[in-house]
Formats: structure tokens, sequence, C-alpha cells
């Protein structure tokens, strides 16, 4: 009886003793700091088992410090989750939430509550960890895993959602956001946006946030980003004003979201004042209805932080987009000759290969056929017919695609072709045998963008389909060695015949499109592929992750792409942005092709028609390209005059080598006007203060006098970047590059100290003879 009641008592006090320890564990607070070197994003569980964001912004130097962090942010909070790492809809929100449901059974109330977390390095590149916190409704079986991966050395913080349940029947999510963040920290938020249309990409606008919501979202489909690229920055307490050297200044939070598709970004200044940010896909037309023991993953939120503006912003995506998301990153890429402004659809096997040897002439490493090859019932002579029908037209290249892929093997170049196969115009075999796989309303007009229409890529068949298309381009020629993949056409009359969810329709299509790309990239790892979409209609990090470069904008003008590139460069790196010399705009050549230079170099010029001078600059340019490239796409880039400063008539911005040791400088006119020009010194970035650097103008066009080359200046990294150094840009110069070595040569070193001696007895004999 004895040892019975002693058992009893036992079990008594474990029982209680658990009991009591979960009741602890309940009323104590779990801080969850998710950080790089700069960075922390510090999440809390509080004694309600709610995970609320506390600080995001500069890394304290111990983590530990977190903890001290007082719960002040929900003074005046009615719900106590206005700071929410994840606001449910339904219970007790009052705000915007980030996710939205209705349950099996038609309730549409969620309550999201902490289970564990999960942090590790395992599976993970070098520097990049992972943490996973697990949430869970109480009352259903409804969890949601947030992810949060960190690259250390690179500062940015990419988050993504899971969800999933075990509920009776499907439930509807109506909203599921990949972030939601909260920033407590500054008195005021300005927003800097980008938006546009074809050939006016990427202009940027900054606003103040003021109480209620600004929503930037797009609703196209495919090529989402034509009027509003889903990249941002957010200045904390001051605007930004572009002025020079102000790129090294402010707190700035930058974000992007890696998804092609409709997207919505909401930023809510709530009644404590503070700022909300949710990112995710666009819940416009797209409930998504989620069985059980499936999982719903959202793309990735991308953001990066910095106390020292926003050069150290675009640093960071730079390195990381180098490193962990553009195939090849940190490696090579070709130089080309595009075909299209030489002939758009009217070109035969002869003129090709005679446009192939003026590459070979110029210089280029490869030539890439643009459009116009394929379709023979329907040939593609214009963007009317044969879109869909990717067999070689007979009567334009009768020996095939094989026969141009020998003849560039010939004369020692590669061999490139332009693809769109997400597209049909309904002039085609296609559309006439597969009117199943056209995205259209079965009883309503057809309404098409650039007389075109999208296929169904929701549809297994209509994924398998397009794949077949790629992947038979490579087979069936496989010394083709380059894709450029082209997205011209939005969504319309949205409507698919083989979803049974017309509301999943928007989601399936950029997965199905992602699940081919992925293939692709799988079976052809290291083939370059261009990122097209009608210009920079489709330029995210979603589909970066498939594609080597991408083309910022159909408009070429020299004078536009130094607004257009510069935008761009906000978020990605120079060996990603394809920039081609065309004819454009009555520009000097030189001009054009300097301001290419400032990415990926590229050409779309008639080269048969350039005269002696033209050909022999624009030979010379692609050999000095050849000695600067590495340093222009792997470098690190430091924009020095901005085009946007108020009364700015010149854009000034400079690559420096992880070494120190190299620098390209690029200057450009960007008003032509009397007297414009630079007015006097511009502070370098970047360099070694402590090193000497030998400056030279290079690229300049032949006949024309470099003074700089003539009479080259060395001089200190100190002095360049704290007094700086006038590149002479004016209505004569309208661009000048500016090569920076280090003076590593013991002669070289000793000749700059000869220099300055010379100088100095110089001044001297002045002195004496005057005196």
């Amino acid at each position: 009886m004895l040892f019975k009641s002693s058992i009893l008592a036992i079990i008594v006090y474990v029982h209680i003793t658990i009991y009591y320890n979960i009741i602890e564990a309940q009323n104590q607070t779990i801080n969850i700091p998710i950080v790089t070197a700069n960075v922390a994003l510090v999440i809390r569980v509080d004694s309600n088992s709610d995970p609320l964001v506390i600080y995001l912004g500069k890394r304290l130097q111990n983590d530990d410090d977190y903890a001290s962090i007082p719960d002040y942010l929900t003074n005046g909070d009615y719900t106590g989750l206005y700071s929410s790492a994840y606001t449910p809809s339904g219970s007790r929100n009052l705000l915007e939430p980030a996710i939205q449901v209705t349950h099996a059974d038609g309730s549409p109330s969620l309550d999201l509550r902490y289970v564990r977390h999960e942090q590790s390095t395992k599976d993970q590149p070098s520097g990049v960890t992972l943490t996973s916190i697990y949430l869970q409704d109480p009352v259903y079986p409804f969890k949601v895993t947030l992810n949060y991966k960190a690259y250390y050395d690179d500062n940015i913080i990419e988050q993504w959602t899971s969800i999933q349940h075990s509920e009776g029947n499907v439930v509807r999510l109506e909203k599921y956001s990949s972030a939601n963040l909260y920033l407590s920290s500054a008195r005021n938020y300005y927003l800097t946006h980008f938006h546009g249309d074809w050939a006016r990409e990427m202009k940027p606008e900054q606003i103040q946030l003021t109480a209620g919501i600004k929503v930037l979202d797009t609703k196209l489909g495919t090529r989402a980003d034509l009027f509003q690229p889903p990249s941002f920055f957010l200045s904390l307490n001051q605007p930004i004003n572009h002025e020079e050297g102000d790129e090294d200044q402010g707190e700035i939070l930058a974000g992007t979201l890696a998804w092609s598709g409709n997207y919505q970004l909401q930023f809510e200044i709530d009644p404590l004042r503070n700022l909300r940010l949710l990112a995710g896909i666009n819940p416009y037309a797209s409930e998504y209805y989620l069985p059980a023991g499936q999982e719903f993953v959202t793309p990735s939120f991308l953001f990066t932080y910095s106390l020292s503006g926003l050069g150290t912003v675009s640093r960071n995506w730079h390195r990381w987009a180098r490193k962990f998301r553009i195939p090849q990153g940190e490696s090579d890429r070709f130089t080309l000759l595009n075909n299209w402004e030489a002939t758009f659809f009217s070109f035969n096997e002869t003129v090709l290969t005679g446009l192939m040897k003026d590459g070979k002439t110029l210089g280029v490493d490869l030539f890439l056929l643009d459009d116009g090859w394929f379709g023979n019932k329907y040939p593609r002579n214009d963007d009317r017919a044969g879109l869909g029908d990717w067999q070689e037209n007979v009567k334009k290249l009768p020996h095939g695609i094989n026969y141009l892929t020998d003849a560039a093997q010939t004369l020692g170049i590669k061999f490139g072709i332009w693809m769109e196969p997400e597209m049909v115009n309904p002039k085609s075999e296609l559309y006439e045998n597969h009117l199943d796989w056209v995205i259209k309303v079965p009883n309503r007009p057809e309404y098409y963008f650039r007389n075109q229409l999208v296929l169904d890529l929701s549809n297994p068949v209509v994924q398998e389909f397009v794949y077949n298309t790629v992947d038979g381009m490579f087979t069936q020629h496989p010394m083709v060695a380059f894709i450029k993949w082209d997205c011209n056409a939005v969504i319309y009359n949205a409507f698919s015949t083989s979803n049974p969810h017309q509301s999943h329709l928007y989601v399936d299509y950029v997965r199905g499109l992602y699940t081919v790309l992925s293939r692709l990239r799988t079976k052809y790892p290291t083939v370059p592929m261009m990122l097209c979409s009608g210009g920079g209609g489709r330029v995210d990090y979603g589909a970066l992750q498939y594609f080597t470069e991408f083309w910022p904008s159909d408009n070429t003008d020299g004078l536009e792409r130094i607004f257009i590139q510069w935008s761009y460069s906000f978020f990605f790196p120079a060996i990603a942005s394809c920039n081609h010399v065309t004819n454009w705009a009555n520009q000097p050549l030189k001009f054009r092709t300097d301001v290419a230079m400032m990415g990926k170099l590229g050409y779309d010029i008639v080269v048969n028609k350039l005269n002696s001078n033209d050909l022999r600059f624009s030979q010379q340019a692609l050999q000095i390209y050849s000695r600067l490239k590495d340093t222009i796409w792997h470098g690190d880039l430091f924009r020095l005059a901005s085009p946007y400063r108020s009364g700015s008539n010149i854009a000034s911005l400079m690559y420096v080598n992880d070494k120190l040791e190299h620098a390209v400088w690029f200057s450009y006119l960007t008003v032509n006007r009397y007297a414009a020009g630079t007015s006097g010194p511009i502070r370098l970035k970047g360099l070694d203060p402590t090193k000497q650097y030998r400056l030279q103008e290079i690229n300049t066009y032949p006949g024309t006098s470099n003074s700089l080359a003539v009479n080259p200046r060395n001089l200190s990294g100190d002095f360049l970047m704290s007094f700086g150094f006038d590149p002479v840009v004016n209505t004569q110069r309208t661009s000048v590059i500016i090569e920076l070595n280090v003076l590593t040569n013991g002669v070289e070193v000793l000749t700059c100290f000869l220099n300055k001696i010379s100088r100095q007895f110089l001044v001297l004999a002045y002195l004496i003879i005057f005196l």
C-alpha cells in the first residue's frame, strides 16, 4: 500500500511539475535573433505565444542584448498584434492581415501561436543560416512556418512562408503574404518605388508615407514589372535627395519580391505611427484551395538594411546576387551581335552568314538570331503570325539552324537564338490544333497584346510542350550556345480550360513557368539565357535564379539608358544587365558605347555600314572592354553623381575591384545645353587611401585628343576621395571613361615620386626667380 501511494505521489508530482513548467514557459518571452554581419531582425514570442517583430535594424555587438529591448511597441495597441511577425485575420487583429483563410467548416477566424523554432546551417551554403519558426492555430489543425534565410557576409535576409493543414476538407487561402515586417525606430518613412511602361522602365518616385496604406501591385499575370517593379527602398527619418555623396548617408531598408507574376506590397502606418510592411503574391483573383496534407509555399521576399546609405544597400544586393542567385554570377559572359535592327523579320541564310562575318570582324563572342526564323504554314514575317510554330522557316533557312551554327563555328564565334515559348499567335498551327492550351475566356472576343495570346502554363501538358520546345532546340542543335527568352504579352480574359479552380490560374502560371525553367536549368546548368520581356517587363529575383542576364528595356537610346540602367543598378549587378549599342538615337557612337559598357556590352547595329573610324573605334572598344569587364562585372559599384540630382547635368559612377587595385570610372553628360558639364572635381569612392593610382582616359574616338592619356596623372586614393578629380565632361566630351590602376611596379612608384619632387623644384625655381 505504501509502495502504491509512493508511486502515485511521484506520478502526481511529475504531472504537477510538467504543468508548472508549461505555465512558466508560457509566461516567459523568447527572443529569436536573425542576424547577418550588420543587420538584425529580432522576433520575440510573448507570454501569449504571439510572435512579434521587436527590432529591425543595425546588428548589436552582443546578441544577448536584444532581450533587453522593452515591450514598448504594444503601448496603446488594443490587439497586441500591430507588430505581429505574421498577422492573422478574423480574430482580434484590427489592421491589414498577412494571412486570411476560410477553414473547412466555413469559419474565417485564424489565430497563430508559437510552437517552436529551429536555427541551423545544415544543408546551407557557407555563411548562410536558416531560421524556421513554427506556428499553429490553437483550435484548428492549421500550421504556418515562417522561414528566414540570413546571408551573413552579404547582409541579405530572405523570407518566405509555408502553409499547411490537416482539416477535414479544403481550406481557402484568401491572402498569403511572404513577409510581415515592422519598423518602429523612425519618425518618418520615405518610400522610393519605381514605375513606367514600355521603353520607360524604372522611373523612381519618392513619397512620404502617411497614416493608412500605400499599395504597390500588379495584375498583369505575365511581364508583371511593366508598370510597377516589385522593388523599393525606404529611407528612415530623412528623404533621399540624391545630392553628391548622399549615397553614403542615411538609414535605408530595401526590399524586393522574388516573383514573376501578380504581387502586392503594402506599407501601413499604424495608429502608433510605426510602419507595417506586407509583401507577397497579389490576392487579386487568386483565392487558393489548399487540400489537407499539401503545402503552399510562398515566394521569397528579400531585404537588406544599411546605416550608410544607398551605396551599401546596392553593393549588398550585387554581391549576394552574384554569389547565390544569378547562374554563373561570378564567372564570364559573352559579348554579342544581334541581328534585329539590321534585318528585323527580313533575312535569309546569306544575310545571316554575312552578319556573322561582320560580328567576327567586330570582335564579339556570339551572334544572336532574333525573331522571325520560324513558321511555315504561317511564316513569321511580322508579329501577327507564326508564334508557337517552332520549326525553321524553309524559305528563310532552307538548310536549317545547324547550317547557321556550323557557319558560326567555322568563323570562330558562337551562335544564339531568340524564342518566345510561352506565347502564341492566333494565326498559327499551334492555335488551330490546341485552342484548349490558350488562356482566353470562351464566350468573349479575344483581346491581343502585340497580336498574341498566352499559353496556359498552369496546365502540365502545356508545361511539357514549352519544355520540349526549348529542350528540342538544344538537343537538335547542340551548337546553340545562348537563348534569348522573350515574353511580350500580358494576360487578358484570364481563363483556363484545364484548371479546376480559375482562381488558381495566376499563381499556377508562374509556378508552371518556374517548373519548366528549373528542368531546363538542371539539364543545361551553364548555358547562358537572357531574360527578356518586351523590355524590362520581368526583372525579378524569382526569374533570375534561372537566367544569367536580363534585358532592361527596348529603349536603347544612350541618354535614356543612363537613367534606366542607373535605377536597375540599385538592385541588380552589372553582370546581369544587357546593354546594347544600337542606332536608336542620333548620338555619337562613343557615347552610346560608353553607356553600354556600364554593364554587359552587346551590339545591335549594322556593322558593314560603319565608316572606317566607327569600325576601328568599336573594335578597340571591345578589346578595351575585355580588359575592364572583370572589374565592371564583379567589382563594387559606387555611384558618384546622380542624374536625378537637382540641377544635375552629368551622371558619374565607378567600379572598383575587390583588391582596390583597379577601377573603371564612367561619366556622362545628361543635359546638352550651353556650358553644361562638370564644373569641378568629383570625389571618388572605394579606393585605398594609402595607394597611388595612375589615371588614364580610355576608349577615346580615333583622331580625338586625350589630355589624360598624353599627360597621365598619378594621385593617391586619399586625394581622389577627399578632393576628387575633374573628368572634364562637356558638350564636346559627352562621355568619358577613366581607368585607374594602382602603381605596384617599383619603377612606377619611383617615377611618381620623382615627378612630385620635380614639381616641387619647379615651384621653388619660380619662387627664386620672382622673389
